[in-house]
């Protein structure tokens, strides 16, 4: 991805730089942003291709490696299957993200299966078609043993949780002492069980870590993919047979929502691993990752048309239609999710003007959905549009579905960059659906209306 400089500022205000300019007025003026559509996703599909090459490019010279994509970051089929164009694997955590790897076109052989609590019928199926699979614990080792067939051609491995400790948002940090993920390597006795589960499972040939990621400095997620590694060359020496042969090291890039630099990058990533683990990326273990996020947050944006603006008690508020429904994190968790919000008139110009503090909030029923407070911008109306940035990943592509509102549009786009649209503008851009909007329809079906008498009592 092209590195941007911008200056640095506190509470996600950096002035955006003007990538996606182009793309709002496109999409006000094509109507996706307006009236009809109030609120819509938006993913910039050469911008993902130029992220996955930066990731491929910065393990280049690593032996044999599987980069996979985690779902659950952005689970959308035609995402996955560019995903998968680019050369991806990916990482699923249910049963549903598993169908929608499937569906997108993933080979079995380079999906891999992580979750805490896997049920029998789970694991059957992901042995059945051959897709990789983590336990999460000694008791899911036990659940593996019963219902392996040993022609599989599954990959399976053991998850254990390094307890390296947490980042800067507890939430996400995978390796504290209590996490729930993976055997707590450190505790008493289970270094001794995990030895004794490879010893006693010669199919079990993977360990796998991930410490988190957003929060968590890279010497942190260093640390604990160093422990995982000197575990691996632990059980292989006491059981004097290579019997680890790959290691999933997860995901683990935190992305930088302050400003458009792209930090750290996946080069400083590897960077990290290798004065921690020197002997990582020797070839003696092939290696799989997990990154999500760090993929995709730049590479997407909401756009949300400003329905009112009001003071209350000396205060500017602007209701837009993007709120918790589909900014969920950055609502809930203000301080740990911020986003750069970007202003723009109705014809999806940007705004200009004095700045002026005003609260951004969204369309829910409750008094803290408010995306951003005291947002320095150019004063927001009626029709006007917001921009949230850094929301390609975990935003519109998993709304909430809080007061029956509709799941957001969300439509991949191209802008050529270079030429001009005849009124002296970058252009053109061309967008494809990704998402169709969710209809009232669709709502009042999801909502039982097929049943909608079933708890009624009837005499007779």
């Amino acid at each position: 991805m092209t590195q941007t400089t911008s200056a640095h500022h506190q509470g996600g205000t950096a002035p955006p730089a003007a990538r996606f300019d182009a793309v709002v007025r496109a999409a006000v003026g094509q109507g996706l942003l307006g009236e009809g559509g109030p609120v819509a996703g938006f993913i910039d599909t050469e911008g993902v291709r130029a992220s996955v090459g930066a990731l491929h490019d910065a393990f280049a010279a690593t032996p044999e490696v599987l980069h996979t994509f985690a779902a659950k970051a952005c689970s959308l089929v035609p995402v996955l299957r560019l995903l998968a164009d680019c050369g991806m694997g990916c990482e699923v955590a249910s049963p549903g993200e598993l169908r929608l790897a499937m569906e997108a076109g993933f080979a079995a052989s380079r999906v891999v299966l992580d979750s805490p609590a896997k049920t029998r019928e789970e694991i059957r199926l992901a042995l059945a078609l051959g897709v990789a699979v983590n336990a999460d614990s000694l008791d899911e080792l036990r659940r593996i043993d019963a219902l392996r067939n040993p022609g599989t051609a599954s990959v399976l491995g053991l998850r254990v949780n390094p307890q390296v400790g947490g980042g800067s948002i507890g939430p996400m940090s995978t390796a504290t002492d209590t996490s729930k993920f993976g055997v707590a390597l450190r505790d008493p006795g289970a270094r001794e069980a995990i030895v004794e589960a490879f010893r006693e499972r010669p199919w079990l040939t993977r360990l796998h870590t991930h410490v988190g990621s957003q929060g968590c400095p890279l010497e942190l997620i260093a640390d604990g993919v160093a422990r995982t590694y000197e575990l691996a060359e632990e059980i292989n020496a006491t059981l004097g047979v290579r019997r680890v042969t790959s290691l999933d090291i997860g995901g683990g890039l935190p992305v930088n929502f302050t400003d458009e630099t792209v930090r750290p990058g996946y080069a400083d990533y590897v960077a990290a691993l290798t004065a921690a683990a020197p002997g990582l990326f020797s070839g003696r273990y092939s290696l799989v990752t997990e990154f999500g996020r760090s993929l995709l947050a730049k590479n997407g944006f909401i756009g949300a048309r400003v329905e009112y603006a009001k003071v209350a008690g000396g205060r500017r508020i602007a209701l837009t239609h993007a709120g918790a429904q589909t900014a969920t994190r950055t609502v809930l968790m203000p301080d740990a999710w911020p986003l750069r919000i970007g202003a723009f008139g109705p014809d999806g110009t940007p705004k200009t003007g004095p700045s002026l503090a005003q609260d951004i909030a969204g369309p829910c029923c409750f008094a803290g959905d408010v995306v951003a407070y005291g947002r320095e911008l150019p004063e927001l109306a009626e029709d006007d549009v917001v921009v949230l940035y850094d929301t390609g990943a975990y935003y519109f592509s998993t709304p909430w579905a809080y007061n029956s509102l509709p799941r957001p549009a969300v439509y991949g786009f191209r802008a050529v960059a270079g030429q001009e649209d005849g009124a002296g503008h970058d252009g053109p851009v061309t967008f494809t659906t990704v998402r169709d909007a969710q209809s009232l329809d669709d709502i009042a079906a999801e909502s039982g209306l097929a049943h909608a008498d079933a708890l009624i009592q009837r005499d007779g």
